[in-house]
């Protein structure tokens, strides 16, 4: 499936790995930022210092996906500290099967005020900005 390879990198947590699943135009949708993160650098740098680090006992427990469409859904579990959290990760791929669109969606509120604090402290700590809305 075209997914194998993403779920792969972040069980792995290989930043390799994720470079090479991901389009180097890839958009990704933070559940806690209404604009995207834009470009692949910049993506593998969020989600292997983010979420790869933050997040414990990550795993995906089911994946949607219907092999003749360009989309996956892929649905996890896992915590920050001592909040448990839902989530489901959208992918959309290109013709080349690497993602060209990564939306990341987290339940309860409680565990995602927890994840966006602990991600505001990782990304102060490397020097990284939320996106800023257009003009």
């Amino acid at each position: 499936m075209r997914s194998d390879a993403f779920i792969d990198a972040v069980h792995s947590t290989s930043k390799e790995k994720l470079e090479a699943a991901l389009h180097r135009d890839v958009r990704f949708f933070s559940p806690v930022t209404f604009r995207s993160y834009d470009g692949r650098d910049l993506v593998v740098t969020i989600l292997t210092e983010g979420p790869m680090k933050l997040f414990e006992d990550f795993e995906y427990v089911h994946t949607i996906e219907d092999p003749g469409e360009p989309v996956a859904a892929l649905i996890f579990r896992t915590r920050v500290g001592d909040r448990w959290m839902d989530g489901l990760d959208l992918l959309s791929f290109d013709d080349d099967g690497l993602i060209t669109e990564l939306k990341v969606m987290l339940r309860p509120k409680s565990a995602v005020d927890a994840m966006a604090a602990a991600m505001g402290r990782r990304f102060e700590e490397l020097g990284l900005t939320q996106p800023q809305p257009s003009a």
